[in-house]
This record gives structure tokens, sequence and C-alpha cells, in this order.
């Protein structure tokens, strides 16, 4: 079997088109296995699955990989401008939902994990999956710190990235961690439109935005105005962040996937709404939940004016679905439509 060092790697990474990469020991996560357990017992995971399924597996790369000794984890940027807002009702997409960034992610970890097998080790791939919490072999491998809203920092460039790792048998020098540098700051803590990060750290997703816009059942009553002109993703916390806001504005020009019309989407079929916004974690990959989030941002685009608003809202109305219902009754009082009070 060939030998590799971890600069080779590592330089591989960077050539495959990560923007940052870094290796870690593949020892079990003792201590993120125990915050899980405890947040879910406290119901800080909101019925999230992700990660919180099983910790004893997505803390332990073992578990993926038998065998494994080290994570070689990559980081790719995703920041982009984002376009005006239109002169239309429109719901806003999160930065990293409008493009698949995780399909370039996995592209380049790919080659990485190639490089390893052609030398005679095992190695995979984990991205955006139950099977590896990201944030924590980020941290491991020397890629950035955690973020007061959990999210991990890089230095100089801040949290705009989708995060990975390949899990391999091959034994790599680990990079050094990075120290905390948040100092005193809270203005993620302070940004949040609803409150959800209860502790530096801390995220109770039965109040984040970007976690209840996937999640099933109706959306609670007491967010619907905080969730705004948002049907996928929140980027608040990301926006306050003072790294974040002395990057640059944009790796290169924005695209319209940042705003999507609310009036279009509640007019596709099924099948149309899934070729487009399929991607997306969609409870259940039920096109139902898109358009009640849609239905929510609508009520919140003050348009009660516009006579397409008007008439989508009213066609919701008397939807076969009592979820579509409730929420297109509520857009319909917001927007004090007809002879409801405004909500």
């Amino acid at each position: 079997m060939s030998t590799l060092d971890a600069d080779e790697v590592i330089a591989a990474g960077l050539a495959a088109g990560l923007d940052a990469v870094g290796v870690a020991s593949a020892e079990p996560f003792e201590s993120t296995r125990v915050a899980l357990l405890e947040r879910r017992e406290q119901g800080l995971h909101g019925g999230m699955a992700f990660t919180y399924r099983n910790p004893d597996r997505s803390t332990d790369p073992s578990r993926t990989v038998p065998g494994a000794r080290s994570l070689v984890v990559g980081a790719k940027g995703y920041r982009r401008s984002t376009p005006e807002v239109p002169d239309r009702a429109a719901g806003r997409v999160a930065a990293y939902a409008r493009s698949d960034h995780y399909a370039k992610l996995r592209a380049s970890l790919g080659h990485i994990a190639e490089m390893l097998r052609g030398v005679g080790h095992k190695a995979s791939v984990a991205a955006d999956d139950n099977a590896l919490v990201d944030r924590e072999a980020a941290r491991r491998a020397g890629l950035g710190w955690y973020g007061k809203n959990s999210n991990i920092l890089l230095p100089g460039h801040g949290s705009w990235f989708v995060l990975g790792s390949v899990i391999t048998t091959a034994v790599l020098d680990p990079s050094t961690p990075v120290p905390d540098q948040c100092g005193p700051c809270r203005r993620c803590l302070d940004g949040c439109p609803t409150g959800a990060i209860v502790a530096p750290g801390v995220v109770d997703s039965r109040r984040c935005l970007a976690w209840l816009v996937q999640a099933e059942g109706d959306f609670p009553l007491e967010f619907r105005k905080a969730l705004g002109d948002r049907i996928y993703g929140c980027d608040d916390c990301q926006e306050v962040c003072p790294p974040n806001r002395q990057t640059p504005s944009a790796r290169d020009v924005g695209d319209d996937t940042a705003w999507v019309d609310l009036v279009e989407l509640l007019g596709l079929e099924d099948d149309e709404l899934m070729a487009r916004y399929g991607r997306w974690y969609i409870p259940r990959r039920e096109p139902r939940y898109v358009r009640r989030n849609a239905l929510v941002a609508l009520g919140n685009s003050g348009r009660g004016a516009d006579p397409e608003v008007v008439e989508t809202v009213g066609r919701y109305l008397s939807d076969p679905d009592p979820m579509l219902v409730r929420h297109a009754d509520w857009a319909a009082r917001r927007l004090g439509v007809g002879a409801a009070a405004p909500v």
C-alpha cells in the first residue's frame, strides 16, 4: 500500500476546487454525542432527525467506514450577491439553497476519496447526511471555530460555506484546531428574529425559521409574521455576524433563484413544483409544505391590493388540503382581503 501525507491530500482538495481543507482524527466525537442526546432530551431538536436520529452513528466515523483513522474535511463557499427584490410578491431563498452547492462539494471530496482509494485505502464521502456531524469534523480539522449561532466560522472568511468529509482508513497527521475568535460579540443571538439562539452555540430548533420551513405540520402561528418573505432557509444570524460582513459581498454575480414568484409557485402542479424545488429538504417529499411556506410569505407580502395575490389566496381558501386552507385563511386575514380583520 502506497502512502500519502496530509499536505498532499490537502493540496489535492484545494486543486479540486475546495476553498479550505483540513485533517482530523476519526476518533468518535464523544462530547458531541453527549450534547446531541442532551438537547434531544430537552426537545431542542424540534423533531429534527438530521444527526439527532442516531447520535451514536453520526458521531462515530467508523460506523460509516470500519477501521476509519482520519477525516479529510472540506469547505466550499456559496456566498453570492443577492439580486434586488422584484416588484411582485416574491419569496426569499437562503443563500445556501439557491443552487446545489453540495453537488459541487461532493464532487471535490470525491477526488480526494478516489486518490486515497487509488493507493489502497478505504474512503467514503459524507456530506449533508445523517452519517456525520460535519461541523464538529470541520472544527477538529482546523477549518474554523464554532460561532455562537453554532455555525463554523473560517478565519478571515466567515461561515458562508457548506461542509463535508472524506472518511478514510489512511493515517494522516491532523491539522491544528482554530481558537474561538467570537469574544464577547452576541450579534447573532440578538439578531435572530425568533430568539432561537438560546445560549452561545445552542439553537432551539422549535424557534428556528430555517428548521420550521422544513418541519411537518402547520407553520407555528406565533412565528408566521417573523417568517416574513422567506420560503426556504434563513440567513439572519449569518448576515449580522461581523466576520461575514467583512467578507466580499459576492463571489460572482447573483442569480434570480434568490427570489421565487409566489403567485407562480402556488399555481404549479406537483410534478412541476418538485422539478424546480425538489432538491430542497421537503417533509415526506410532499409539495404541500412548499405551498404552506409560500402562503405565509404571501400573507406577509403586503400586497392585498394585487388582484393576482387576492385570486391566489382565494383559490387556496377552497383547497382540498385542510392545512393549506388554514394557511390561506391566515394569509387572507393578514392581507385584509375581504371582510376579515388583518392579523
